[in-house]
């Protein structure tokens, strides 16, 4: 009696009760750290009992060769066996190919096992799970009183059940050992060889007038590591060391507690890079993951490139950690159970999506409180989450005490305005050609294009630079160190980038100019000016509301109530005090607390509605058709990845290309190698006529990852503006 057919290299075929075994004890060590692993293990044991079938037995000989699915359903069986002891969480077994559903799906299987013949078949092949015809509820009690832990719960042993299951079928077809859990990470040696490293790196750099200022931070929030697990906030000035202050916190609070790993996220794939750059020299290449693809797999055959984050330390963006924890489908949850007895640092928090707030902080309240998970809240702009409703009664503890003094220590930059009357963006870039070195950040990548055009025009065009989304991170990367070469060695330079290089880019200008944003925008923007604080004088921050550049939609509730706070007779955006009232006034404003959006969602998760929280609700019921403007989704435009073999490298991308056309080699590190000429665009974008014509998809069929065909322009990237119709994404 068979799980899978023969391996790819010795034809071995899987026995079914190997494979249900070994998912058994893989899914419980995965759940034994928040204490369901005696639930985990149940559902590994059944998960695959309906392919004791004779019917689906006969069907898998009969596909063997073929590549084709069996087609016939062997999930029922085991949620009908487990449901009178497990209840809702018998959705991981229904949905551990094809997604959480909704509670309403356990109706059909409530009714106990549809085909007896079956079972009884299974029981002769496994007879151990015999016994979970009776005995204690697996379905804790608490999930009973809390619909927010019961969803959070369910997703968490759905993903132990979903990750073991893959590990073991990837091993098989493989033909590797059985996969076991690895031994937890020696977090005091992690400790120890961070803080050696970090020691020699200082030591390698040139002297800042602001060094000391920063080792009083560190070892101030460093000592505080052994403080209990729960939610932390560090609220450190841009240019403070946050990056290597938070990751010691985290390191040092995992070893004290044994917690099993770190994982930073972070908002933006530029400061991913960045940042897992730096640990990897502090911590080492075999430590440090790093995981921001936008590519999504599931469901189809390369979904074995996917990571499970089984690394002690993990760096990767915030849309990848919040898209999976309220996620639904396999490939995108078998990493949550690692975020169970975890430090998780969230950097740059301020940009976080309103819109979403109340389901991310409820979710990380329910992983601190319930699944040993502790949380640090890292930001130059700290939100002032403790004003919503979901965070009222959870004590955040704070590693600063004196916030307002530290900024005050750390300014260096003053703020000059350009809003009335409003300049044009042509009077604007005729300002920035009179400095010789300036950063000016715009809101869009039209406005970027546009600004670098009017600077280029004035200047020599070896000393302007254009920063966007629209260049791959070869491309992104290669920008940013000649700007920064340039910078060192003090020459003349201009660089015009959207908004993604203001948080956490280390990089230092005298001056910096800012399109109208929200406080907090402005704020990180001011982080590149007089970063290092060398300059005699302050940094200049001068911000323009250009009449030709409107502030866009996503950014005007924000701008409202920024003008409300700062800007000439007002405060400058640095003065924490009116930053935490202009937050507080925001949260009130936009009715945070009970938006539709955010209210949509936890209701569907009290429902225990899986698919209305990933897709939204349903608008027809007849149709099936979904709302997704309700849906949990971080990025509300749908993405595109579309690799560029026009930038460098282009024989080597070819290659890549090849290989995963034809599903062979390592797929994990052709992709990982192709995400660094690879271009994320809105999808509305990429289904305009004039640009859709030069792309095709990479894989047959995939509409989430393409190949550009057309030219890649050596400053701008990818200049959709130049074919279609200019779009201010």
């Amino acid at each position: 009696m068979w799980a899978h057919s023969a391996s790819r290299r010795s034809g071995r075929w899987h026995p079914l009760a190997d494979h249900v075994r070994a998912t058994a004890e893989l899914a419980r060590q995965f759940a034994d750290p928040f204490g369901l692993g005696d639930l985990a293990a149940a559902l590994g044991l059944v998960h695959d009992a309906g392919k004791a079938s004779c019917t689906w037995q006969k069907k898998l000989v009969e596909v063997a060769d073929t590549g084709k699915a069996v087609g016939e359903d062997h999930k029922s069986l085991g949620a009908e066996l487990l449901f009178p002891r497990v209840g809702a969480a018998a959705l991981a077994v229904l949905g551990h190919h094809g997604g959480l559903g909704r509670v309403r799906d356990t109706k059909r299987v409530s009714r106990g096992p549809s085909d007896a013949d079956v079972l009884e078949r299974f029981f002769e092949v496994v007879p151990e799970a015999h016994k979970l015809r009776q005995g204690p509820q697996l379905f804790p009690e608490t999930w009973l009183e809390d619909t927010s832990l019961a969803d959070m719960g369910i997703r968490m042993v759905f993903s132990a059940l979903v990750d073991a299951d893959h590990l073991d079928t990837g091993a098989h077809f493989d033909d590797l050992p059985g996969p076991r859990v690895a031994a937890p990470s020696a977090m005091n040696e992690l400790v120890r060889r961070f803080e050696a490293n970090r020691a020699a790196m200082l030591d390698d750099r040139e002297p800042s007038p602001v060094d000391s200022i920063r080792a009083d931070l560190y070892e101030s929030v460093v000592r505080r590591a052994a403080g209990e697990p729960g939610v932390y906030r560090l609220p450190a000035p841009t240019g403070s060391g946050k990056t290597l202050t938070s990751a010691a916190f985290a390191l040092r609070h995992a070893a004290v507690h044994g917690k099993s790993r770190v994982i930073v996220a972070v908002p933006f794939t530029t400061i991913t890079e960045q940042n897992a750059g730096v640990y990897r020299r502090l911590l080492g290449e075999d430590v440090v993951l790093e995981h921001h693809s936008n590519t999504d797999l599931d469901g189809n055959r390369l979904r074995l490139a996917a990571e499970n984050w089984d690394s002690p330390f993990i760096v990767t963006t915030t849309v990848q950690l919040f898209d999976s924890l309220f996620g639904r489908m396999p490939a995108r949850s078998r990493k949550l159970h690692r975020l169970a007895n975890s430090v998780i640092v969230l950097d740059e928090v301020q940009a976080l999506p309103i819109a979403l707030l109340v389901p991310i902080l409820d979710g990380l309240k329910v992983l601190s409180q319930h699944f040993k998970t502790t949380v640090l809240l890292a930001s130059a702009t700290q939100p002032a989450f403790e004003h919503l409703s979901v965070w009222k009664s959870l004590p955040v503890r704070p590693l600063v005490d004196d916030p307002v003094t530290l900024f005050d220590r750390f300014r260096r930059v003053r703020y000059e305005w350009r809003l009335s009357p409003q300049p044009s963006l042509e009077q604007v870039a005729d300002e920035i050609v009179g400095e010789r070195q300036a950063l000016a950040v715009v809101n869009t990548v039209a406005h970027a294009r546009r600004l670098y055009r009017l600077v280029a025009e004035q200047r020599a065009k070896a000393e302007v630079f254009h920063l966007s989304t629209r260049m791959c991170p070869a491309h992104r990367q290669e920008v940013l160190g000649k700007v920064k070469s340039l910078l060192d060695a003090d020459q003349p330079v201009v660089l015009v980038s959207t908004q993604l290089i203001e948080a956490g880019v280390d990089i230092d200008f005298p001056t910096v100019f800012r399109a109208l944003a929200p406080a907090e925008s402005l704020q990180q923007a001011a982080g590149r000016a007089n970063r290092e604080g060398k300059r005699q004088e302050r940094g200049r921050v001068v911000v323009f509301d250009a009449a030709d550049c409107p502030v866009p939609n996503f950014y005007r509730a924000g701008v409202a109530k920024t003008m409300a706070y700062f800007g000439p007779e007002r405060a400058a955006p640095d003065d924490t005090t009116v930053l935490a009232e202009y937050y507080q006034a925001l949260y009130a404003g936009l009715n945070v607390d009970q938006a539709e959006r955010g209210a949509t969602i936890q209701e569907s998760r009290r429902k225990l509605d899986f698919l209305a929280v990933a897709e939204g609700p349903e608008k027809d019921a007849v149709t099936g058709q979904r709302n997704r403007k309700l849906a949990f989704r971080m990025i509300d435009e749908d993405q595109v990845t579309v690799v560029v073999p026009g930038y460098r490298e282009t024989a080597r991308v070819l290659e890549l290309m090849a290989q995963v056309r034809a599903g062979e080699g390592p797929l994990r590190d052709a992709f990982r190698e192709l995400r660094t000429y690879s271009v994320s665009i809105p999808r509305v974008v990429a289904e305009d006529p004039a640009v859709a014509a030069l792309c095709r998809p990479l894989v047959a069929g995939s509409r989430s990852i393409w190949e550009w065909v057309g030219d890649y322009d050596p400053q701008l990237g990818i200049d959709e503006g130049d074919l279609g119709k200019e779009t201010v994404w």
